[in-house]
């Protein structure tokens, strides 16, 4: 009976949230009853869920509501992103607790994950986007309350940057050869590709400076190298810098060391 009625919470309509919460009334999407409230909701802190291509991620979830008679639970988290992606959390299983904040306010926590090697429910790169935080709470005195999209967040591929500066050492007013590469997780394969036609800034720290500074600005090729040339002034460090996009985060890559004499 469980698993018929988790997949009704999970379509477009919420016609057995009713019976979950001892209501005869069907709501479609968003509804509720009575004058409880859906205060705040966040998930993973705020920020981006950035998945690579083996390791299951995980993303704290809170919700915080209110209602007169003090909140009883909230029956579960559903993260939805373009079909067929999505990840659930229940309280019925022990995965979602809630913690009173008063006697009005309770503050209940759980921890989705996203698994790029699951069969079912992360399975193709469509998951890079922006989902919705669905979710049902329920009060001492039977009012209820169930959002369809009480937050939304993204979630993007994870993203790599590598850089290789020579020839090291270099002298003085030579050229320097910079090259790197670009790549994000593919999650219909599992594995990283290039990631093409983005710009990406070569940038610069002086030897005993804490600050990169731009040198210039290339685009990332068809299979997402890079390459570009400078002239040798003072020793060193270059690196290549990414500044993300909405489905990839920004990321630097680890400075290369080149000692000019």
């Amino acid at each position: 009976m469980r698993a018929t009625t988790r997949l009704a919470l999970l379509g477009t309509s919420v016609a057995l949230v009713a019976t979950a919460i001892g209501s005869t009334t069907a709501q479609a999407e968003d509804g509720g009853s009575g004058d409880i409230t859906i205060d705040k909701v966040v998930v993973n802190g705020g920020k981006p869920v950035v998945v690579g291509t083996t390791k299951a991620v995980t993303a704290k979830v809170t919700v915080t509501a209110t209602d007169d008679s003090g909140i009883k639970e909230t029956t579960y988290i559903s993260a939805s992103g373009p079909k067929p992606n999505y990840a659930q959390i229940w309280y019925e299983d022990g995965e979602i607790t809630c913690t009173e904040v008063s006697a009005t306010t309770s503050t209940c926590t759980g921890t989705l994950t996203f698994d790029p090697q699951a069969a079912t429910g992360f399975v193709d790169n469509k998951a890079a986007a922006t989902w919705n935080l669905r979710t049902l709470v329920s009060a001492h005195d039977f009012d209820y309350i169930h959002r369809d999209a009480a937050t939304t967040f993204k979630v993007q591929r994870h993203s790599k940057l590598t850089v290789d500066a020579s020839p090291e050492p270099v002298k003085k007013g030579k050229t320097i050869t910079v090259t790197g590469k670009l790549s994000r997780a593919n999650w219909e394969d599992n594995l990283y590709h290039g990631y093409t036609n983005q710009p990406v800034k070569l940038q610069f720290r002086k030897k005993g400076s804490d600050t990169y500074t731009t040198v210039k600005t290339i685009k990332s090729n068809s299979t997402g190298n890079l390459k570009t040339t400078v002239t040798a002034s003072t020793d060193g460090y270059f690196r290549y810098s990414f500044a993300g996009t909405a489905t990839t985060p920004a990321v630097n890559a680890t400075g290369d060391f080149v000692d000019v004499r």
